[in-house]
């Protein structure tokens, strides 16, 4: 195990696959991480309304931006949480890790369903939004790394992609769930109703499934049962920052294309609403058809990834994307109907979740099986809450002082460039499937097999 950490350059070896493998781990696993995303997605499906219930301004951008921010302060303890947890996970195991996350789920949802209004306690109101967000964004920087290694580690080695696909599949089914909450409250409640109360009723949906995930996690089988106490969260940190600081550093440009393509998704929602000036159902509509459009191709992208590579399927749907993108928001400016922007707003992001599925699996692979859970924490941490954290904030912006609907594009467009630009140096990190050799494992033989032959025929 130790020589292999200490080359950083190396392709971790696959692991047998455990016998906590199967679909019942996957959807254990999952259900936590739903929860999670269906929580972030129902906050930027209701940014506006948060904004008027928290920070009630004359400037409706005032307001939003104010709204965007909070949202944006629980990427900033992200970090904190990968570093904690994430450590936690490779010293005693992925379980107890993922356990305690979901605990801290529990209460960060719990409480943006019950918290007062500015108009009921002042200023408290805004400062304990803020704190619920810092637990949530604990919680899941400390998520992602030990559920996403759990999944993988679960896997058949040569089917990693079908089963860890489903962390972004995950994604796309929490905004599903966020849109068709939110389109059904926009038909049955009035406009004063959801601006003063509905917009709570999700976050409460959300914190009855928990106590599901928990019961289900706990009889889960565990996949690694961690270092010990031979190992402390300092000394695995500095193993992963002295020796795997090539995966880290190409790992956190990749994502911050993939992540600022993401929350660009997410705000369609705002989008809609402020600047397209489409009805308010359609706008929370947007919500699932774009999670739609990422599940069904987060499905593909980690098939295909188990056939044709981690890296291809990365970078050949966000070329695509890249591509796709300046003309595909011109439609959506200049032909603002809701059959143009749902069409539209589902191909980006079904591209954008196929690329993200074979995204995923790399990052994980990239670091071997005792560090595996720190590493990807730390990357997925960092990069979701320096790109992540920020970019509503700087669409918002963007939008407000320009006021060109357009002005994104270049953000979005440098973005995803630097995300290609590092894949294309990343390694391939997708194990040989069974019984099947490599192009250059086959030549080696072949050329064993002559050598062999001529030697005999040399005796005789």
């Amino acid at each position: 195990m130790h020589s292999q950490a200490s080359n950083p350059s190396a392709t971790p070896e696959p692991e047998t696959p455990n016998a906590a493998g199967g679909k019942r781990s996957v959807f254990a696993v999952i259900l936590g991480n739903a929860v999670e995303f269906f929580d972030f997605g129902v906050y930027a499906t209701f940014a506006v309304m948060i904004g008027h219930t928290f920070f009630p301004s004359d400037s409706a951008f005032v307001s939003l931006m104010l709204s965007v921010t909070a949202f944006g302060v629980g990427f900033i303890v992200r970090p904190l949480g990968a570093v904690l947890i994430g450590a936690y996970a490779d010293r005693v195991g992925r379980k107890p890790a993922m356990l305690l996350t979901l605990v801290m789920m529990a209460v960060g949802t719990g409480s943006i369903a019950i918290l007062p209004s500015y108009e009921s306690i002042g200023i408290a109101a805004p400062i304990l939004l803020v704190l619920t967000r810092l637990i949530q964004g604990l919680a899941w920087g400390g998520e992602a790394g030990p559920a996403t290694t759990y999944i993988l580690e679960a896997a058949p080695a040569h089917k990693r992609g079908t089963y860890a696909c489903w962390q972004v599949v995950a994604q796309g089914v929490a905004a599903m769930a966020a849109g068709t909450v939110g389109y059904t409250l926009t038909q049955v409640l009035s406009p004063e109703d959801l601006n003063s109360w509905g917009w709570r009723v999700p976050f409460v949906f959300g914190l009855l499934v928990l106590p599901i995930g928990i019961y289900i996690r706990r009889n889960l089988a565990e996949t690694f049962h961690g270092q010990g106490e031979t190992a402390s969260t300092g000394s695995l940190v500095r193993q992963v920052f002295g020796e795997h600081r090539r995966a880290l550093v190409l790992g956190l440009l990749i994502l911050s294309g993939s992540t600022i393509t993401q929350y660009f998704i997410n705000y369609m929602t705002t989008f809609a609403l402020t600047e397209l000036k489409l009805p308010t159902s359609i706008s929370m509509l947007s919500t699932l058809v774009a999670g739609a459009a990422m599940a069904v191709c987060a499905i593909a992208g980690g098939m295909l990834c188990d056939r044709f590579g981690r890296r291809t399927i990365l970078m050949a749907p966000r070329v695509v994307l890249l591509l796709v993108l300046f003309p595909a928001l011109q439609l959506m400016t200049e032909h603002p109907s809701p059959t143009t922007f749902l069409l539209t707003l589902a191909v980006l992001s079904g591209l954008h979740g196929m690329s993200g599925a074979a995204l995923i699996v790399l990052l994980v692979e990239s670091f071997p099986k005792a560090v595996r859970s720190t590493g990807f924490s730390i990357v997925y941490a960092f990069g979701v809450a320096a790109f992540g954290g920020t970019a509503q904030i700087i669409i918002t912006w963007l939008i407000g002082t320009t006021g060109n609907p357009m002005s994104p594009v270049g953000y979005l467009l440098v973005a995803n460039l630097v995300c290609l630009t590092a894949a294309w140096f990343a390694k391939e990190t997708r194990p040989q499937a069974p019984g099947r050799s490599n192009p250059g494992q086959r030549l080696a033989e072949a050329v064993s097999y002559t050598h062999l032959r001529a030697h005999e025929t040399g005796r005789n």
